[in-house]
């Protein structure tokens, strides 16, 4: 091997762990088959950044799609909770924020919620398991 192309392999390899401190992950709340989701997308495109973005994307397929870029986050996932709030309407709480996303005509906003309580019952919440952004239904 070539003292150059030796160097060029081991500057790539030290690149490796940098790379890896990037996160580009997705995870879904499935409500009527995987047709029908709210689900949170999280990008962290440089290692050095100490926030993630985040979007929620609102499905009903074939009908509408939507994704909507939410608050950041920090690198480790604040859990966000879901709640049931109507037909086609969901409650989504992460941290001090509340966001409704709504599948009718697939849309997400960031909600005032003044009382601070949980419109419905608790669906499950986005967590993090072995490391990986996962939906956990709730207890039944």
């Amino acid at each position: 091997m070539l003292p150059i192309a030796r160097e060029k392999l081991f500057a790539a390899l030290a690149l490796l762990p940098l790379l890896a401190a990037c996160e580009n992950s997705a995870t879904a709340y499935m409500i009527e088959g995987s047709q029908h989701a709210l689900i949170l997308v999280r990008e962290k495109p440089y290692f050095w950044d100490s926030t993630v973005n985040q979007a929620v994307i609102a499905s009903r397929l074939p009908h509408c799609q939507a994704r909507v870029a939410i608050h950041p986050d920090r690198t480790e996932l604040t859990p966000m909770e879901i709640f049931e709030a109507g037909d086609r309407l969901w409650a989504l709480h992460q941290g001090g924020r509340w966001y409704l996303a709504g599948t009718a005509k697939c849309q997400v906003q960031d909600w005032d919620n003044v009382g601070g309580m949980p419109p419905g019952p608790s669906l499950g919440a986005f967590r993090l398991k072995d490391g990986v952004a996962t939906f956990i239904p709730a207890a039944q």
